[in-house]
Parts: C-alpha cells; structure tokens; sequence
C-alpha cells in the first residue's frame, strides 16, 4: 500500500511539472502512463509561465490541425465510396427516352424560368450543369438550334472574349449566337478563382418551355401525392 502510494505521489509531482513546462494532458498521459481523468485532475490548477503557456498553445493549435485534416480526408473517403456507389448504379441503368425528359425537365423546373411566355430560360454558373441540361434536351426533344441565344453575366475581372470561347463550347452553341455580355462593376472583394462567370441559355419557343414545367409538375405532383 505504501509503495503505490508513494509511486502515485511520484506520479502526480511529474504530471504537475510536465504541465509546469507546458505539456497537453495527452503529452502527460504519455509519458506517465496513467489515466487521463487522474492527470486533468492533478494538473486543473497548475499555475504557467508565458514561455509553458505559448508551448501549450501551439500543441493545442497543431493538435486542431491534425484532427482537422483527419476529419477533413473521412469526409473525402465516404464521399469517395459513396461516389463509386452511384458510378455502379448509373452503369447500369440504360436511361430511357422517357426519363431522359423527366430529369431534363426536373433540372429545369430547379434551375430554369417559370414564366412559359418568356420561352425557355436557363441560367447557372456550372458549365457541367449547362452541359448536362443541353444534352438532354438535344437528345430527348425536337430542337431548333437556329433558336438559341446566350447571355454571359462577367464581372469586371473577366476577359469577354475568353469567357465566350469558353462558354461556347461547353454550351456547344456558335458563338454568333451570343448576346453581348453583362460586365458586372468590380465591388472591391476578393476575385473567385476559376468562376467563369454566368451563362443565361434562351432557346425562342414558349411551347418547349410549357413542356418542360409541365412535365415536371406531373412528376412533382406524382411523387408528393
């Protein structure tokens, strides 16, 4: 009994001189080998120096950034697994025509204008999204190509010219069809980084746009009935 007591003493006056020099409780439990509940209770009212406080502080801070960067690769590999889940279940999935236009029309009714009578009009940021959006509806609806314009919302940073290479050929549309662009005024923040500004799609047809909502409203309907 008396040589733990003694060893627990021992213990306890170098957990307290550990902290003392600005160790972290897990530092302490390390090095000591005891529990984390006994040394957070040894060391709870342990005086430091600016010196132990400063060394304290940048463990603290290094200790954030590991458990960060931890947490931050968990979230990259169950968004990889989950990714790899859905490649496997489009892989083998043949989209019919018929759903084809169900999803075109459902990334319209997200994304696109509400009012028939102005035709069809779709705006996003995401060449992806505009890609995906077009092909669908060149490859599931009886398109006019003559009957499309862009419309390119720049800000000030943006090379015209450059954006409208650019977005001509992820729209897949000539680029005499586009209008001229909208220059936004630079507002003095910071520039975003590979934004290639925003595509506005017009295609003329107010009965392409009644398709598209309508179809969509069925199917909104349908599943929330």
């Amino acid at each position: 009994m008396a040589v733990q007591m003694k060893r627990k003493i021992e213990e306890k006056l170098r957990a307290i001189k550990l902290r003392e020099k600005g160790y972290s409780l897990k530092e302490i439990v390390d090095v000591v080998g005891v529990a984390k509940s006994s040394v957070s209770g040894w060391v709870r009212n342990v005086p430091l120096g600016s010196r132990a406080r400063e060394r304290l502080l940048t463990k603290i801070k290094k200790g954030q950034l590991i458990g960060a960067e931890v947490r931050r690769n968990a979230t990259k590999d169950n968004y990889k697994v989950h990714y790899q889940k859905a490649e496997e279940d489009l892989n083998s999935q043949i989209l019919s025509k018929q759903m084809a236009r169900i999803v075109c029309s459902l990334i319209y009714w997200c994304e696109g204008g509400k009012n028939s009578s102005n035709g069809v009009r779709f705006t996003n940021s995401d060449p992806t999204l505009i890609k995906t959006f077009l092909t669908l509806l060149r490859e599931n609806f009886d398109i006019d190509e003559d009957k499309f314009r862009v419309g390119l919302h720049l800000h000030e940073y943006h090379n015209p010219k450059t954006q409208l290479e650019f977005w001509s050929k992820a729209s897949d549309i000539k680029s005499s069809q586009f209008i001229r662009p909208y220059s936004k005024p630079h507002t003095g923040k910071r520039i975003k980084k590979d934004y290639p500004g925003c595509a506005n799609i017009y295609y003329y047809s107010n009965d392409m746009a009644r398709q598209l909502l309508a179809t969509a409203k069925v199917f909104l309907n349908k599943m929330g009935a």
